[in-house]
């Protein structure tokens, strides 16, 4: 049985399958529906999707191992706002961000994000979910500003491979807060950002600070890449403090990072002008990857379009697979492209997709 992949677009979910020849269309889901989110349960196979219907709210199913119909399952939903509450954000979910699933067997727990700046857990495989209201009512929530959407938002959720109380997430505009105990408290851990859109005085404020994408290395959980408004930066201690890498060509603006599962020295990245200008630099569509640990950046365009580009890569459309072998990387003109090697050599799927949101490989 060949290796799976999920294309979430505005117009659908799309169900590749790669038998050792590329990738090739296996079915579409939900045509017509605009998918936020899609998480693949590396437990048991199962696999999560939410739609974001605008008008009708946000819908949540999931398709259990073995089965072609999907189930829809409780959205995740906040509490009634207190009468007296002076919070000036509407306790409503816009939409699901980002879903993850613990990696640690069947019963563990599954994560949404959304905006507002919501975590959401369920024990239940979404059939029922809470608030993680140790993290929403920390009184620097209030602070948080919007970060690519008017509110903020959770986008990113890292769980800790063996120690699964410890949970890492990051905030648009909000930071980087890491749990050690389950999501019971949490902290700051934001140390070392930096953000120029702020003013001088506080441009350290570890609250207020935008990581684009946080992703950890499965082998070595100490080690975190972040693709942040303000350039990349790196952790080499759990999220603790943070370090800016700089001279990177062709630019460090961007959305996505992909990491090598078993090699922390290696990640991905898919570089745009600027935030004033978000097209790739030049018009010359690149996946930049480091191999030592952001020493040195290599800009790779073999497969990728010769001639001029002007996509756009989500922040949740690059991925990487267990092996550290497959990605995929898909952009806001609905073209996907696919590398068997590490990243060295690309090439596209034959297959005009719906602008990408969201790629997942099984």
């Amino acid at each position: 049985m060949g290796q799976r992949a999920w294309v979430g677009t505005r117009k659908g979910l799309f169900e590749l399958i790669d038998q050792g020849n590329g990738w090739s269309l296996q079915t579409v889901h939900f045509l017509g529906d605009p998918v936020s989110a899609v998480v693949v349960d590396g437990n048991d196979g199962t696999v999560y999707c939410a739609l974001n219907l605008g008008h009708f709210g946000s819908k949540l199913h999931r398709l259990d191992p073995g089965l072609r119909t999907w189930q829809e399952v409780t959205c995740p939903a906040f509490p009634e706002k207190p009468i007296d509450s002076d919070d000036p954000l509407e306790w409503a979910v816009q939409q699901i961000w980002i879903l993850e699933s613990d990696p640690l067997g069947p019963g563990g727990a599954l994560w949404a994000g959304t905006p507002p700046g919501g975590l959401f857990r369920s024990i239940d495989r979404g059939s029922s979910w809470q608030l993680v209201s140790s993290l929403w009512d920390r009184p620097e929530r209030r602070e948080w500003a919007g970060g690519g959407y008017d509110v903020p938002g959770i986008h990113s959720i890292c769980m800790h491979p063996s120690q699964p109380e410890r949970i890492l997430v990051g905030v648009s505009c909000g930071g980087v807060w890491v749990s050690d105990d389950g999501a019971g408290t949490w902290r700051l851990s934001a140390q070392g950002m930096r953000a120029s859109y702020l003013p001088p005085l506080e441009a350290l404020n570890q609250n207020a600070q935008d990581p684009h994408r946080i992703v950890g290395c499965r082998a070595d959980p100490k080690t975190f890449w972040c693709q942040h408004h303000d350039g990349i930066w790196r952790s080499n201690d759990g999220g603790a403090t943070w370090q800016g890498l700089d001279g990177i060509s062709p630019s460090s603006f961007g959305f996505a990072v992909a990491v090598h599962p078993a090699d922390p020295d290696v990640a991905w990245f898919v570089p745009a002008q600027s935030d004033q200008c978000r097209v790739p630099v030049n018009a010359a569509f690149v996946v930049n990857c480091t191999r030592d640990g952001g020493r040195t950046f290599t800009p790779v365009s073999a497969g990728l379009p010769s001639e001029p580009s002007y996509d756009l890569v989500y922040r949740h459309a690059l991925d990487v697979d267990g092996q550290g072998q497959k990605l995929l990387v898909g952009a806001t003109s609905g073209r996907l492209w696919a590398s068997h090697d590490s990243g060295h050599l690309w090439q596209p799927v034959p297959i005009q997709f719906p602008p990408i949101y969201t790629v997942r490989i099984a």
